[in-house]
C-alpha cells in the first residue's frame, strides 16, 4: 500500500485552496460522435444533440492520458452512455476514463447513463467542477413499502479489488490518488455520488449528491482530507416509515477501511440510512491478512478524524456510526431524530465528543440501543457541554460478553482496560434516562450537569458503577481553527423536509420530492395499492384495451390537501385471478400497470409450538393438529413484524388466546380455478415456509432466514381447480408470511411442465 508514504508527503492544508478555476481561454474543438475518443492535448468536446454513445469494451468513452490537460465540454453537449428510458441497472461501462494524468482539469461536463460516469486512476492534483453526473447505475431495490428485503444489504467491508466500483458503479471515481480537488459536483438519480479510493489530500466542498440510494460520499483507505460544505441528503435504503428501519449500509458520507486525519465539516448528510457510516475495517481488526509491514494491531483503523458543525439528523438507523476507532473530535454537530441513536461507536476508544445537540433520537431503536450516545466496549471518552433533549436515553455506556469480537488481534492490542471516561457540563432536558451503565464499564466520572424534567437520572446494571473525584481537567480541541472550504450553506438548506416521514422510498431509491415518483405500496386483503408523490392535479386512469375488467373495482384518493400525493386502489369485487391492464396519468407523469389480482378464500391455522420443526418435523406438525385456532381470509398477507397472530385480528379468537409474537406456526390453504397456462407464485417469508401445489411441494426454505423472496412457476394444460397450501414457522424476531400468484407472460409455454422450482434469493 502506498498509504503511509503518502501521508508522510501530504501534510493536511491550512491555507486557502490552492486549486483556483483556471482562467478561462479558447480550446481547440474536438467532435464526438462515437467510442473510444482518445484525449491527449486540452479541448472543449462538442457532442451532437441527442446522441447516445455506449463505451462498448468498458474503457471509457472518452480516454484522457497525459499530463496538464484540460477538458471542458460545449455549450449543450451531454454525454450519454445509453438512451433515456434505460432501466438504471442496466447501465455499464465507464463514461470518461483519465489514468496517469497528472494536473488534469475537467470543467463543466455532463455524464449520463453509465455505471461509472468519470473514473479517475493515479492522477495527481485533478481538478473536478461543475459536474452534472446524475442519472448513472443504481440498482432496482427489492424492500418494499410493506416489508425489508435482505438482499438490498450493501455490506461495503471489502474494496482492495475495486469491488465498489465493480459492482455498484459511482457517479464520479478517484482511486490511488493525489491532492484532488472536487467542487460543485451535482448527482441525483444514481446509487453513489463521490468515491475516494486509497486518495490522500483531496478537498471536497460545494458538492450536492443527494436523493441517492447508496453513498453520497464514500471514503476507502483515504485520509487527510478536507471536506466541507457538502451536501449528502437522502442517501438511503431499507426504510418505510413506521414499518422498519434499517438503513442496509447506506450513508451520507461512509468511511471505511483504516482512514486517518480527514477533516469533516459543515456538511448536510441528513435522512441517510446513517448520517455517517464509519468502520475501522477487516484488515485493521485482523479479519484479513495484512500486508508484511503490518507488525501490531495497535491503535490502528479510522482515527484522528475531525467533525465539526455538520448535520447528522433523521438517519434511518444512527446519525453518526464509527466504530472501532480512535482518537475521533466530534463537536458541535447536530443529531435530531435519529431512529435507533445519535452516535454509536462500538469499541471506539479516546473519542471526544463535545457541544453537540441530540435530541429526540432513539424512538425506533432496538432494545437497548437507542437514545442519544451509545457505546460498548469504549475506553477514555469525554462527553462535554453537549445537550440532550426528549431522547429515550441521553448516554449508553456498557461492556458485555462479545466472545467473538474478542478473539480478533484489534481488541487484544487495544484493551479497552485503563482510560478514563469524563461526562461531564452537559444538559439533559426531557429525556427518558440520562445515563445507563451496564456490565463492567471502568472508570467512568460522572457530573449530572443540568437535568429537568428527566424521568429517570441513572441507571446501573451488572456491576456498573462510577468512580468518585475531586477535581478534573479536561481539554477539547479547537476545532474553528481549522480550514473551511466552500461558499454554499448546505446545513439547513433543506429544511421544509425534516423529519424521516419524508423518506419516501420507490423501486429505484428515494424519492427526491421535485419529480413524480410512482411506488407499488401494498397488497391490501381485496386488492393492490399504489402512491403516486409529485402531480399536481388530478390523474386519471384508463384502460385502453377492453375498459375496466369485470369483477375489478377501482378507488382513486388524494392524500393530503394540496392533493400533490394520490393513492390508487384496484379491488378484486369477485374471486378469481383477475388481469388488469391500465394507464395512470397525469401532469408530467405517466405510468403503464400491468399484472393479475389474486381474490380466494384462505383457510388459516395458527398455533404455538414447543418442538423446533427444523429437528422434528412430524412432532411439530402434530402440535399443529392439536392446538390450532381457526380464521378465514381473503388473502394471503401476513405482515407480523415484531408482533405475531394475536396481533392481527384474524379472528376474535385469535385475538383472545392465538399465539404471541415468538415460536408460533401458519398453515394456509385455498383452493381456485385456473385457465390453461404458465402462472408465477411468489412468497415472502421470515422464518421457514413450504407450498405445495395439489400435494406436490413448490418451494422449500425450511431454515430461520430473514425476510426472503422466493419464486416459483406453475404450467397448466387444460382448466382446472388447483390446491395451494401453505407451512410456515416463526423462531423469533420479526415475522412475515405473503403469497401472491400472478401470470407468467414471460415464460414459453411450449414445453409445458407441472412444477418447475426456483430456489429463493
Amino acid at each position: 500500500m502506498l498509504l503511509p508514504l503518502l501521508l508522510a508527503l501530504c501534510p493536511q492544508a491550512t491555507s486557502q485552496d490552492a486549486s483556483q478555476p483556471a482562467a478561462p481561454s479558447p480550446l481547440p474543438e474536438r467532435i464526438l460522435d462515437q467510442d473510444d475518443l482518445v484525449v491527449t492535448r486540452s479541448c472543449r468536446i462538442v457532442i451532437p444533440e441527442g446522441k447516445v454513445i455506449p463505451d462498448s469494451n468498458g474503457n471509457g468513452v472518452i480516454q484522457v492520458k497525459g499530463k496538464g490537460i484540460t477538458i471542458r465540454f460545449a455549450k449543450g453537449s451531454v454525454l450519454r452512455g445509453a438512451a433515456p428510458g434505460t432501466p438504471w441497472d442496466g447501465l455499464s461501462g465507464i463514461g470518461i476514463r483519465a489514468a496517469d494524468s497528472p494536473d488534469l482539469v475537467l470543467s463543466g461536463l455532463r455524464v449520463h447513463g453509465f455505471k461509472v460516469g468519470v473514473q479517475i486512476e493515479n492522477c495527481s492534483r485533478v481538478l473536478v467542477e461543475d459536474l452534472d453526473a446524475s442519472d448513472n447505475y443504481r440498482q432496482r431495490l427489492r424492500s418494499t413499502p410493506e416489508r425489508e428485503d435482505v438482499a438490498d444489504w450493501l455490506y461495503p467491508h471489502d474494496n482492495d479489488a475495486y469491488e465498489w466500483r465493480k459492482k455498484w458503479g459511482a457517479a464520479l471515481y478517484v482511486e490511488q490518488s493525489l491532492g484532488p480537488t472536487i467542487r460543485r459536483v451535482h448527482v441525483r438519480r444514481g446509487q453513489n455520488g463521490i468515491v475516494l479510493d486509497r486518495v490522500v489530500g483531496a478537498k471536497v466542498y460545494d458538492n450536492d449528491c443527494s436523493f441517492l440510494s447508496g453513498w453520497g460520499l464514500a471514503l476507502w483507505r483515504t485520509s487527510k482530507c478536507i471536506i466541507t460544505r457538502n451536501a449528502f441528503d437522502f442517501c438511503v435504503r431499507g426504510y418505510s416509515h413506521d414499518v422498519y428501519n434499517r438503513g442496509q449500509d447506506s450513508a451520507g458520507i461512509l468511511m471505511f477501511e483504516q482512514c486517518e486525519q480527514n477533516f469533516v465539516a459543515e456538511n448536510s448528510a441528513t435522512h441517510g440510512g446513517d448520517g455517517f457510516f464509519g468502520n475501522s475495517g477487516k484488515e485493521a481488526l485482523g479479519q484479513k491478512k495484512p500486508p508484511w509491514w503490518f507488525k501490531t494491531y495497535y491503535r490502528k483503523g479510522n482515527r484522528r478524524n475531525a467533525y465539526l458543525r455538520n448535520d447528522f439528523s433523521y438517519a434511518a438507523a444512527h446519525g453518526f456510526e464509527q466504530t472501532f476507532s480512535l482518537f475521533e473530535q466530534f463537536q458541535e454537530n447536530r443529531l435530531v431524530g435519529n431512529a435507533i441513536c445519535g452516535i454509536w461507536g462500538g469499541y471506539s476508544q479516546y473519542m471526544n465528543i463535545h457541544k453537540n445537540h441530540f435530541e429526540a433520537n432513539g424512538d425506533r431503536g432496538y432494545g437497548l440501543e437507542r437514545g442519544g450516545i451509545n457505546i460498548e466496549h469504549g475506553k477514555g471518552l469525554t462527553i462535554t457541554d453537549n445537550i440532550f433533549v426528549s431522547n429515550r436515553c441521553g448516554i449508553h455506556l456498557w461492556v458485555d460478553e462479545d466472545k467473538g469480537l474478542k478473539k480478533l488481534p484489534w481488541v487484544r492490542d487495544n484493551p479497552e482496560t485503563g482510560g478514563e471516561t469524563w461526562i461531564l457540563s452537559n444538559q439533559f432536558h426531557g429525556d427518558d434516562l440520562a445515563l445507563h451503565l451496564r456490565g463492567q464499564v471502568q472508570g467512568v466520572r460522572f457530573d449530572p450537569g443540568d437535568m429537568k424534567d428527566v424521568k429517570v437520572k441513572t441507571k446501573f446494571e451488572g456491576g456498573a458503577a462510577l468512580v468518585e473525584f475531586d477535581t478534573f481537567n479536561v481539554v477539547s480541541e479547537v476545532l474553528e481553527k481549522r480550514q473551511i472550504l466552500g461558499e454554499s450553506h448546505p446545513v439547513g438548506a433543506r429544511k421544509p423536509l425534516r423529519g424521516r416521514e419524508n423518506i419516501v422510498m420507490g423501486v429505484w431509491g428515494p424519492w427526491d420530492h421535485e419529480s413524480p415518483l410512482l411506488r407499488p405500496l401494498a397488497r391490501t386483503e381485496k386488492g393492490v395499492v399504489w402512491e403516486l408523490y409529485g402531480v399536481s392535479g388530478s390523474p386519471t386512469v384508463e384502460f385502453p384495451r377492453s375498459g375496466m375488467p369485470r369483477g375489478l373495482g377501482l378507488l382513486q384518493m388524494p392524500l393530503n390537501k394540496t392533493k400533490d400525493r394520490w393513492r390508487l386502489e384496484l379491488l378484486a369485487e369477485d374471486p378469481g385471478l383477475h388481469d388488469y391492464d391500465l394507464h395512470w396519468t397525469g401532469k408530467g407523469f405517466s405510468h403503464h400497470l400491468k399484472g393479475s389480482l389474486l381474490a380466494t378464500l384462505w383457510k388459516i391455522r395458527v398455533f404455538a409450538w414447543k418442538t423446533d420443526p427444523r429437528k422434528d418435523y412430524a412432532a411439530w406438525k402434530k402440535e399443529a393438529l392439536q392446538g390450532a385456532l381457526l380464521a378465514t381470509l381473503p388473502s394471503l398477507h401476513l405482515r407480523y413484524g415484531m408482533q405475531g397472530p394475536r396481533s392481527l385480528k384474524l379472528s376474535q379468537e385469535i385475538s383472545q388466546k392465538g399465539p404471541g409474537k415468538d415460536r408460533f406456526g401458519t398453515f394456509a390453504e385455498t383452493k381456485i380455478l385456473l385457465p390453461a397456462g404458465r402462472y408465477r407464485i411468489r412468497t415472502q417469508s421470515d422464518d421457514g415456509i413450504r407450498v405445495y401445489v395439489d400435494g406436490k411441494g413448490l418451494i422449500d426454505d425450511w431454515t430461520w432466514h430473514a425476510p426472503k423472496t422466493h419464486e416459483a412457476t406453475l404450467t397448466l394444460d387444460g382448466a382446472r381447480e388447483v390446491h395451494l397450501r401453505v407451512e410456515h414457522f416463526e423462531l423469533d424476531g420479526y415475522s412475515i408470511l405473503e403469497l401472491d400468484l400472478e401470470r407468467d407472460p414471460e415464460k414459453d409455454p411450449k414445453k409445458p411442465k407441472e412444477l418447475e422450482k426456483k430456489k429463493g434469493r
